[in-house]
């Protein structure tokens, strides 16, 4: 078994070499702008963001290549949606190409700000959060469908 160093494993432009390379990466939270944390819990880092940014961007130069983050629309033991509507802490990565969870998928990348956001809000979260999320997009400036 050879092991490397994360300078290799994790470069983006060796990682866009590679045709049609699709990226799985899992989040903590996401926003009704698309943007993912993976990284934070309540201001401390959680489990850190590993080479999210790295796959995301070297997927999304890879040739017909896609970069997905997956996630479960609630969080059971903290009884909170994954999905809110902005994040108050850092992004860990916003160029996505879907979002799914166990609820749907959301196809992100290549859309403006207004129909990402009638994705998200319609297709992921779980249903008990998409009424407030809709209002909440509202605040934001999103139109309602």
């Amino acid at each position: 078994m050879w092991m490397l160093r994360t300078e290799k494993t994790n470069d983006p432009n060796l990682i866009a070499r590679r045709p049609r390379l699709i990226s799985v990466n899992s989040a903590l939270q996401v926003d009704l702008y698309a943007q993912a944390n993976a990284g934070r819990v309540r201001g401390v880092i959680y489990p850190g963001f590993g080479g999210q940014p790295d796959f995301v961007v070297g997927a999304l130069h890879s040739p017909g290549g896609h970069a997905i983050i997956a996630l479960p629309s609630w969080h059971p033991r903290a009884d909170v949606s994954s999905v809110i509507p902005r994040l108050a802490g850092p992004v860990t990565s916003f160029q996505h190409s879907y979002i799914v969870s166990e609820q749907g998928t959301a196809t992100i990348w290549d859309t403006t700000p207004r129909p990402r956001h009638n994705r998200s809000s319609t297709r992921w979260p779980t249903h008990s959060a998409r009424d407030e999320l809709r209002r909440e997009g509202h605040q934001l400036g999103f139109p309602l469908h």
